[in-house]
């Protein structure tokens, strides 16, 4: 049987519509979109095009979409930004303790810079409640920044509710939402949750690596960080990489109608669920609310990269956390509070369009051989 890879919350493997057209625009339609001739406004329409996919997914103008290189640096460019443009107004941020590391990377050093950060514990199975973000908004509250998915265990959390707690408060903040895991896969509309900014990336959902998007709300300033020849109205200049844009517009016009393919990842989620829960022993970390893109587990007794190497070696990838932890004892389950070795044995299955119910099956009887051959002891 060919791999069976079940790790799309890392990656994806880019679909041939992004693909051709990456290719198409590196070796036909190469032109500066900055250029004043021919093959220059030929790519400039290309961008549009893509700019409009992406403006059309989330419900916003094309005006609001501003291309950058992926979910990193669409956080930094809206937390950086938009704290230091606020910065008259005042101090406090809100945000959760299971961010994406390039959020919460960039709490600690606005902290640093003088900002209060008051950061939102989850509960057991990752979630946050909406009375935690009314309680924490003040009238001095200047940032809100939320994931929408969360990329270990996929739980979804209230953004809806950091709108409602800014205009309770009468603060003057800005809210941010980290969509990385939630675009394509969502029905998400950022002016719908009352959102300004908010961050996408196209490896994601089968585009290529080195692409991603902010949303920046019509009349939202941010301070720029880069400076050079104007490209994206200021916010993120330098040429563009134009073959990336191209494949990130092709790849969210191959998106699957979004409730629809919902629909399906629950089935195939389930089915896995139900499979996990028959082997003695297993924990299942993500709750069954959670998107069912994810599903986070845990079998005691045996070391996460333990069994990600037995199953490696048959060709069955998975992950055991987020890819930008590189190993390290995730952050997020820490702070749901599980116990050492359920940390430590911590497995993260993600699915695509792409999985089958099969590669279920054949991954199961491959657990289960691990899980016979493998010493299990305490971690």
């Amino acid at each position: 049987m060919n791999d069976i890879y079940f790790d799309n919350s890392s990656t994806t493997r880019v679909c041939r519509e992004a693909a051709e057209k990456v290719m198409e625009t590196m070796t036909e339609n190469y032109g500066n979109p900055s250029s004043l001739h021919a093959l220059g406004f030929r790519a400039e329409r290309a961008m549009n095009e893509a700019r409009a996919a992406v403006a059309a997914q989330i419900g916003a103008e094309k005006e609001e979409v501003y291309f950058t290189s992926g979910g990193t640096e669409s956080n930094n460019l809206a937390l950086f930004g938009a704290a230091h443009a606020q910065r008259r107004r005042g101090n406090h941020i809100v945000t959760t303790q299971i961010e994406h590391p390039s959020v919460l990377n960039v709490m600690k050093k606005l902290e640093q810079e003088g900002y209060e950060v008051t950061y939102l514990k989850p509960d057991e199975a990752g979630r946050i409640a909406p009375e935690q973000i009314f309680e924490a908004v003040t009238g001095k509250t200047i940032l809100v920044s939320m994931m929408c998915v969360n990329n270990e265990v996929g739980s979804i959390l209230p953004i809806e509710a950091a709108a409602q707690a800014v205009r309770a408060a009468g603060a003057p903040a800005l809210i941010h939402v980290d969509a990385v895991q939630a675009f394509g896969k969502l029905p998400l509309r950022p002016k719908e949750i009352g959102a300004d900014l908010m961050s996408m990336s196209a490896h994601k959902i089968h585009g290529p690596k080195g692409v991603g998007a902010l949303f920046v709300r019509r009349g939202v300033h941010l301070e720029p960080h880069t400076y050079g020849g104007g490209q994206e109205k200021d916010v993120r200049p330098g040429t563009e990489a134009m073959p990336l844009i191209a494949g990130f517009g092709a790849a969210v016009g191959a998106l699957p109608e979004t409730r629809t393919e919902l629909g399906k990842m629950r089935e195939l989620n389930d089915f896995c669920r139900g499979t996990l829960q028959k082997i003695d022993g297993v924990r299942l970390n993500s709750a069954p609310e959670a998107l069912p893109y994810i599903l986070n587990f845990s079998v005691p007794g045996v070391r996460a990269e333990t069994m990600l190497h037995f199953l490696s070696d048959k060709g069955i990838y998975l992950s055991s956390g987020s890819a930008c932890s590189r190993g390290r004892e995730s952050h997020v389950l820490r702070a749901m509070g599980l116990p050492r070795e359920r940390i430590a044995s911590a497995l993260r299955l993600s699915f695509s369009r792409y999985n089958t119910k099969e590669e279920i099956g054949v991954f199961d009887s491959a657990l289960r051989d691990g899980l016979a051959s493998l010493v299990r002891r305490p971690l």
